[in-house]
């Protein structure tokens, strides 16, 4: 059972969506009224979709990823718990065809963005992402784990180098395993995408466009130009190739 904290009404299932203002007749009609299609978007903000030229499973990745530390509950954010045993499956699934990722994230914890990135790379099934708002930081990773890329004209990708809050001891293992960490992240972002190392480097040290910070911002575009994303395009191109995809294999 789950009570909303605004009217006290208890349902079933989570239904953040219902309306507490209207009368409770019309609440209960609407959540009769809901598919169970819908519940996946609703719980973990992914649908099956099924056509012609095959079943595509859409996953969204949104908010910060959360690691090991829960997030504040105000907070936007995809748990890796929920996401790996998805990934899994989905690839064992023999009903699924392709994966389309829709990414608008802010980043966050290294160790769970780099864990989904290597499980959505190492699928058997054909992969696309799609950036949408921004993908920024351990979100990179992300955009480019797939086998086919592309960001909205006004999407935003944001490199800069690894940070780390918390208890930080000042001796030079410390340096040592920063410099570890950003070199899993840039020898993942550079083997699935065109950028060259050095110049992904480059774009993480630059000093003179974040006002407060070190790194770059990529705007739609820049992302291709830069050899990270491979194409500019929306969810209609996204869908077009991820179906292309799918016959080739078929294929």
């Amino acid at each position: 059972m789950w009570t909303c904290p605004n009217c006290g009404r208890e349902f079933k299932r989570a239904q953040q969506n219902h309306y507490c203002g209207k009368a409770p007749e019309t609440v209960e009609a609407y959540i009769a009224a809901q598919p169970e299609d819908i519940q996946p978007i609703l719980d973990l903000g992914s649908s099956l979709i099924r056509g012609d030229r095959g079943t595509v499973y859409v996953l969204t990745i949104v908010g910060q990823i959360e690691g090991h530390q829960l997030l504040p509950p105000t907070s936007k954010s995809t748990k890796y718990e929920h996401v790996l045993p998805l990934l899994a499956t989905i690839e064992g699934s023999g009903d699924i065809d392709g994966l389309l990722i829709l990414l608008n994230n802010g980043g966050g914890d290294v160790e769970a963005g780099l864990a989904i990135a290597e499980m959505i790379a190492s699928l058997s099934k054909p992969t696309v992402s799609l950036v949408l708002g921004g993908s920024h930081s351990i979100g990179v990773p992300l955009a480019v784990s797939t086998d086919y890329s592309f960001i909205v004209p006004t999407g935003t990708m944001m490199i800069h180098p690894v940070r780390m809050t918390g208890l930080i001891i000042g001796v030079a293992q410390t340096f040592d395993y920063f410099q570890k960490i950003q070199d899993r992240i840039a020898g993942f972002i550079t083997e699935h995408s065109s950028i060259s190392e050095q110049r992904l480097l480059k774009l993480m040290l630059e000093t003179g466009e974040l006002t407060k910070d070190v790194g770059s911002v990529l705007v739609g575009k820049q992302a291709v130009e830069e050899g990270i994303i491979n194409e500019v395009g929306g969810i209609r191109d996204a869908f077009e190739k991820l179906r292309e995809l799918i016959q080739e294999k078929e294929e």
